[in-house]
This record gives C-alpha cells, structure tokens and sequence, in this order.
C-alpha cells in the first residue's frame, strides 16, 4: 500500500500525492529507507511565499536526478488574504552544489532571485 513519508497516512492503490502534506506516497517497503534520514542530511535552497513556484522546481530538480522536499506550514483549511507563511524546498546536503547551481540557471532564465544558501 502506498504511504505518506510525512503523516505514515496508508492509502488505497492508485493514490500517488497525499491529500494532506502534498507529498508523493511511497511503498510501505521504501518507507524505512526515508525514515532512516534525519533533518540533519537535508538543506534549505530556496523559499517562496508561492507553493506553486516551488513544486515546478522541485520537479525541475527531481527530473534531473535530484531528490528535493517541500515544507509548507500553509493552513488550506483558513483562508486570509495575503502571504503569511514561506513554502521552503530542501535537497539533501550531497546533493547542495548541483541544485545550487539547477536553481540558479532556472532563476536566471526566468528572471527571479530567491536563492537561499543556508548550511
């Protein structure tokens, strides 16, 4: 059965993002193999007060071999106006120069700079 590595939520097949924490599932096999990492292995790149911008480049970074996490502490249940908290995205810190550098050359096609180097 697929599972949320955030919430452990189980899901029927053919579930593949969670409803809740906007993840992919994984198989309940692959799930201790995310449960073994800390938040120590991972590295804030970037942040966007936009959860959109930041799912296209975790897409961007995950097509080109790069494993990357959203956090998001946006309440979907209370709406108000305005930007009240950051989406961040992290990668794990193996992984930091290449998607500083993915970041940085799709930022700078695009004309914005959010980049965040933070170690």
């Amino acid at each position: 059965m697929p599972v949320c590595p955030n919430c452990n939520y189980e899901y029927v097949e053919g579930v593949t993002i969670c409803p809740d924490c906007n993840v992919k599932l994984v198989d309940e096999i692959d799930l201790k193999e995310y449960e073994k990492l800390s938040e120590k292995d991972w590295v804030l790149i970037y942040t966007s007060f936009d959860e959109f911008e930041i799912e296209m480049i975790k897409d961007n970074l995950e097509s080109s071999g790069i494993e990357a996490s959203v956090f998001s502490q946006k309440d979907r249940s209370f709406p108000v106006p305005g930007d009240l908290s950051p989406v961040k995205l992290f990668v794990r810190k193996s992984d930091l120069q290449p998607a500083l550098n993915f970041v940085e050359e799709l930022l700078r096609q695009s004309g914005n700079n959010n980049i965040s180097e933070d170690e």
